[in-house]
């Protein structure tokens, strides 16, 4: 945490991954650099450690066994995942918070894919466990676009006696979740035993949107990384990211880092707007 109370998270794997020369095929996504480029994920990790993060999400973003049925990697899936989590922590060292990322199953926008109850259960729970292993200091339940999901993946991330930090996403038109039911979703998710709940993947002024409307629960910190992905929403260059930012922080928000299409430049540009600094501290 910052002497400003703020704790600042990195930015994008996947969409840093393709910027710096890598093809990402679904559904695996940011996994394939685990075993393609494994020195560039070293590489991507130090850059956002050199520009302030203080909290490191491994590539585990897509290292289940669903995400990787088809390929060499699908019997050795836990393997990929801990050596995502191996890679991460030799890049940024012993005094960084290394995160684990669980996210959808299927699909981040496509909450109609969610699988049964069941499939959700199992399969997180198997997810968690492997990267409780691995050595991660938190769990990080991101880019759900279903309250169901996000419950079930919560639940089984505290079953390992982690912290966890649940988030979702609102979507590309801001249509998976209103101020209501976000708030629904947040107590849900408290209750499972998330100790932060933020908004991940989603446009910066449509978290800024559902920040401000949010209704207040005390206690729970709140945290937001946005994306810069959809068309018709472009334009979040670092400086225009980092005001959006201090909106963030003065709804609330005390988790800070960037999404898909963000860099290391917004991470800069947010330290320094908030706290006068693009270094850690």
């Amino acid at each position: 945490m910052s002497a400003d109370g703020l704790t600042f998270l990195d930015g994008p794997l996947g969409s840093e991954l393709e910027r710096r020369g890598l093809a990402l095929p679904a559904p695996m996504w940011s996994a394939v650099g685990v075993w393609q480029r494994p020195e560039l994920l070293v590489e991507i990790h130090r850059d956002y450690a050199e520009a302030g993060a203080q909290v490191h999400t491994a590539a585990t973003f897509r290292t289940t066994a669903r995400a990787l049925q088809d390929t060499e990697q699908a019997a050795g899936w836990c393997e990929v995942a801990g050596r995502a989590v191996a890679l991460c922590r030799q890049a940024v060292g012993g005094d960084m918070r290394v995160a684990g990322s669980m996210a959808p199953l299927e699909d981040c926008f496509l909450p109609e894919a969610t699988p049964d109850d069941e499939a959700l259960a199992r399969e997180h729970a198997e997810l968690a466990e492997c990267l409780a292993r691995a050595g991660c200091d938190l769990l990080l339940v991101e880019t759900m676009p279903t309250e169901r999901e996000l419950v079930a993946a919560t639940r089984a991330a505290r079953a390992t006696g982690l912290p966890v930090w649940s988030a979702i996403t609102l979507g590309p038109d801001g249509a998976f979740f209103d101020a209501d039911s976000a708030a629904a979703v947040r107590d849900a998710a408290v209750q499972a035993g998330a100790s932060a709940f933020l908004v991940n993947c989603t446009p910066p002024d449509r978290i800024t949107s559902l920040l401000d409307s949010l209704p207040p629960a005390d206690e729970v910190p709140l945290g937001a990384y946005g994306n810069d992905i959809f068309e018709g929403e472009t334009g979040w260059n670092p400086a225009r990211y980092a005001e959006e930012a201090a909106r963030w922080r003065d709804l609330g928000a005390t988790l800070l880092g960037g999404c898909c299409g963000t860099t290391t430049e917004h991470l800069v540009a947010m330290r320094e707007r908030l706290c006068g600094t693009g270094h850690s501290g």
